[in-house]
């Protein structure tokens, strides 16, 4: 798939359906092949992992994949769900803008 995703590792995003709606974090990974993101704290599943030299076995908490139209980016002023818009800056620049406040995104 060759689409476009407007959210970038290291957005805060809000999960806006599925059993974590609400909650809020930091994308921690972004995989535009599969639509998909990791988000800090969010969609947490058990796996069970074998002993390494390195690390210890057992049940591990670890964040899953989430498609990315199930989250929405947080409005840096209100810290409620926005879409996100493009805008071409002065000085040649193409960012990230908050519709609903029209704060930019990129820093």
């Amino acid at each position: 798939m060759s689409v476009k995703m407007k959210v970038k590792k290291g957005d805060r995003v809000i999960v806006i359906a599925g059993r974590d709606k609400g909650k809020v974090g930091t994308v921690l990974r972004a995989v535009p092949t599969e639509l998909r993101v990791v988000v800090e704290g969010v969609n947490l599943v058990k796996r069970h992992q074998r002993q390494t030299a390195r690390d210890q076995g057992g049940v591990v908490e670890k964040e899953a994949g989430i498609h990315v139209s199930n989250v929405s980016h947080v409005d840096p002023k209100s810290n409620k769900a926005t879409r996100v818009g493009f805008k071409n800056l002065e000085d040649g620049r193409k960012v990230r803008v908050a519709k609903r406040s029209g704060e930019v995104i990129d820093v």
